[in-house]
Order: structure tokens, then sequence, then C-alpha cells
């Protein structure tokens, strides 16, 4: 999986379940100049604390609870990623309340300076938001380039996502071969 993300292809499961790789004419990316904070985000990021890579399963259950309306997450999916998340090339950024309860996050794989994210969710208001927030602040401090959405959905659009075509991804990806540290 890291070897197809760093190739530009990630997993989808098509009509009838079948796996395939995907490699779009149109790559949605996050430009890290570019996301959107709202003064709301900012003052909902307030009411939340930050974690990284300590809640990992957690995150990739809830981004594939089956209620989830186009649900793709299949449980060997999440046993495949734990093992990524195990050998240090996925990872996820959590979001918690007051409370100590998960209240969104999502999760990727980062090689070098890609952080390929595969998907977010929340369980309350604006708290996969202000996850995308920490995870491109952790891009920025550690020196990385390239954020990829997969798709420039109309969601992720209004927080500042393009969609490129696969041409300037790919030139953009190969500038995302040198290591950096942090995430």
């Amino acid at each position: 999986m890291p070897i197809a993300a760093a190739s530009s292809r990630w997993r989808w499961t098509a009509l009838g379940g079948r796996l395939g790789w995907w490699s779009p004419e149109r790559r949605g990316i996050v430009p890290l100049d570019g996301l959107r904070v709202t003064k709301s985000m900012r003052q909902s990021a307030k009411r939340f604390e930050i974690r990284v890579d300590t809640a990992f399963v957690d995150v990739m259950r809830a981004c594939g609870d089956p209620s989830r309306e186009d649900g793709w997450i299949t449980p060997e999916f999440i046993a495949a990623y734990t093992t990524l998340h195990q050998l240090g090339w996925a990872h996820s950024v959590e979001v918690f309340d007051r409370q100590g309860a998960l209240a969104g996050g999502l999760y990727g794989v980062r090689i070098n300076g890609l952080f390929a994210g595969e998907s977010m969710f929340h369980a309350q208001r604006d708290a996969s938001k202000v996850a995308l927030m920490a995870l491109v602040d952790l891009m920025r401090t550690s020196g990385m380039q390239l954020l990829d959405v997969q798709w420039c959905t109309e969601h992720l659009a209004s927080l500042g996502a393009v969609d490129i075509p696969r041409r300037e991804y790919l030139e953009r990806l190969s500038q995302t071969a040198r290591p950096s540290g942090l995430l």
C-alpha cells in the first residue's frame, strides 16, 4: 500500500465489492498554505485536545462505521492499515473532547513529504475540521509538502482543497522524496 500511495494510486472498492487500484486523471489535494480556517473553526479548536497515533484503530473504525453513507472501510482494510500503522507507515490525528471522548479524526499513509489521507470522521461538530487543521500544522512544522485527499469533494473544497491534473500531481509527488520527521 505505501508503494501504491507513492506512485499516485489508492485502493478503492469498485461495484460488486472488487478491489481496485486507482490513479485518476484529476487528484484532490489541500495546499498546505491554502487551508481555509474560519474564525468559528479556530473557536471550535479550543474545545478539543489533539493527539497523534494514540487511537489509530478507533479512528479507522469510526471512519468505517457501517451506518455512514457509501461506507467502504472493511474489517480487512482495518487489519491491513493497522499493520501499516504498526510498521510506522499509517498515522492518525485524533480529536478528543474535554471529557476524553474521541470526537473526530483522520488517518492516512505518510511517505516522506507526502501524507495520503484516507478518511476522516466527526462525532462532534467541527472535530474532523480540527483534525485537518492539526494535520496541516504538523505537516508544515515537519517540512512535508503534499497533502493528498484523493477527491476534491464539495466539503473539502470549502476547506481549500483543489483538483489538479495527474501530471501536476506526479510532479508534486516527485518533490516529496526526501524524508522529514514529526508525524
